[in-house]
């Protein structure tokens, strides 16, 4: 997930003064801190089975509002998944939940979470299995504002939370959240995110061989030059590892009255300074860029996506490729001037199968200032024209808003994506779209939703697709009394 920092410091503060929360404000897509706003359903393949509830989730669930942040699949039918449910007492409380050879187990509040989380605020927002069983996954609970922690799979195990090594010395004021999680190998993951000092400001912290170091300020994000007459604020968005050691970040900075994207990269081990995007600043003449997912397929061949404002102040596309360890000029996504015609746009998800072949999917602004779900491939290093999901305009019969909200390549050419849609009552529903030999079909409702969805809203809010193909998406239907329940949908 991903924060945009200015639309959370109503929440932070309020955490800070009061040191109980109820409701959290944020932006959103992907992003941590958010209670995602009832999401659009859409269709699924062929492929795809029956949505069915997360077996065990209703009884955990017992405030009646839960939700899944992240989903990471390692191998077919083996994921793991974290986000937060409501306790009797209707506080947040941190959950994970583990796919075993196909079958989804009972989630449970993540170990060690009640005794960090004093105020009941308590979120998994990434996951990341470096292999079956072997997973990171980090978040934020409540104590004298909001801590980071991070929490271990091993070998099946969920071991207990723990605060971020190093992240009390840098949260001053209480305001931190980890953001991204990913593992390369098991027990070496990265995890970055933001903390509050004089300013917000960008982390990461690195486990490496099962034990995580101290975190600390991401280097050069205090000084990226031009240099500013305050502490800039920054955040990591998202962190994607291709070996251990060796893995790229993406977030914004604020400097001279303006909002940049930067990218960071560590090799062998060592963080390097952040630097804006090459290119970045020839578009971003509106003042505002921020990059919000990242994916590597080897060290030094990453791909990364998010937006920047143009001289009328209207949000646009971009992504931008590192080749050999080199960054090359941010670009416009192809074909998304002709596309948008609104100002709020998004890049959810990138996901790069080998270097040079990814995909990406999020949403733009049509006429009237309603939101259309849109997908691009990058094919041998080249990003092609950007296209509205096929079949999403037949399955959105309501006001049109209709987003793409994850999307995962098990392999070049062959990838999913997932999201919501409004119906014809202005209710939201979920869909899933796949892509076949470079080929995007049609999107489809989730099979199977409609028996569960009883209160009328419904949305995918993660998926992840494993090397061999086969993808689990998980997200929330509303049931008769209208709680949120968790459902998980599985394409084999």
């Amino acid at each position: 997930m991903v924060v945009d920092w200015r639309r959370s410091v109503t929440m932070i503060l309020a955490v800070t003064a009061v040191a109980s929360l109820t409701a959290v404000t944020g932006s959103g897509g992907a992003t941590a801190g958010t209670r995602a706003a009832a999401a659009p359903r859409a269709a699924i393949a062929v492929r795809w089975g029956a949505a069915q509830e997360m077996p065990g989730s209703a009884a955990l669930n017992q405030g009646g509002d839960a939700q899944v942040n992240s989903v990471s699949c390692s191998s077919p039918g083996n994921c793991s998944a974290g986000g937060f449910y409501t306790d009797s007492a209707g506080g947040d409380q941190a959950f994970a939940a583990s796919e075993v050879k196909g079958t989804w187990r009972a989630p449970i509040e993540v170990p060690g979470t009640a005794a960090l989380n004093k105020y009941a605020y308590a979120w998994i927002n990434s996951v990341s299995c470096a292999s079956a069983g072997n997973c990171s996954a980090g978040g934020f609970y409540a104590n004298n504002g909001l801590q980071v922690f991070v929490v271990n799979q091993v070998n099946g195990i969920w071991h207990k939370a723990i605060e971020v090594p190093g992240s009390a010395a840098l949260n001053r004021r209480g305001g931190a959240s980890v953001q991204s999680v990913s593992c390369a190998t098991p027990g070496d993951c990265s995890a970055g995110g933001y903390y509050l000092a004089k300013n917000f400001q960008a982390f990461v912290a690195s486990e490496v061989n099962g034990i995580w170091q101290n975190a600390i300020e991401v280097p050069g994000t205090a000084s990226i030059p031009p240099p500013g007459d305050a502490t800039p604020t920054a955040e990591v968005n998202s962190v994607s590892c291709a070996s251990a050691g060796n893995c790229t970040i993406g977030g914004s900075y604020d400097v001279s009255a303006s909002v940049q994207a930067f990218v960071a990269s560590e090799v062998n081990g060592i963080w390097h300074k952040a630097r804006e995007i090459p290119g970045s600043a020839a578009l971003n003449t509106g003042g505002y860029a921020q990059v919000s997912s990242v994916s590597c397929a080897s060290a030094g061949n990453c791909s990364a996506g998010g937006y920047y404002t143009d001289s009328r102040g209207y949000e646009q596309l971009m992504v931008v490729n590192e080749v050999n360890g080199t960054w090359h000029d941010a670009i416009e996504i192809p074909g998304t001037a002709a596309l948008n015609l609104g100002d709020n746009v998004g890049v959810s998800s990138v996901s790069c199968a080998s270097a040079g072949n990814c995909s990406a999917g999020g949403w733009y602004m049509g006429s009237g200032s309603l939101s259309h779900p849109f997908v691009v491939n990058e094919v041998n290093g080249t990003w092609h024209t950007a296209i509205e999901v096929p079949g999403s305009a037949a399955l959105t019969t309501g006001s049109i808003f209709s987003q793409v909200v994850s999307l995962s390549c098990a392999s070049a050419g062959n990838c999913s994506a997932a999201g919501w849609y409004t119906d014809s009552s202005d209710h939201t529903q979920p869909f899933v779209v796949d892509e076949v030999n470079g080929i995007w079909r049609n999107a489809i409702e989730v099979p199977g939703i409609t028996a569960l969805n009883q209160g009328g809203d419904a949305a995918i809010n993660a998926m992840s697709c494993a090397p061999a193909g086969s993808c689990s998406a998980i997200g929330f239907y509303t049931d008769s009394s209208n709680h949120r329940q968790l459902f998980v949908v599985s394409k084999n």
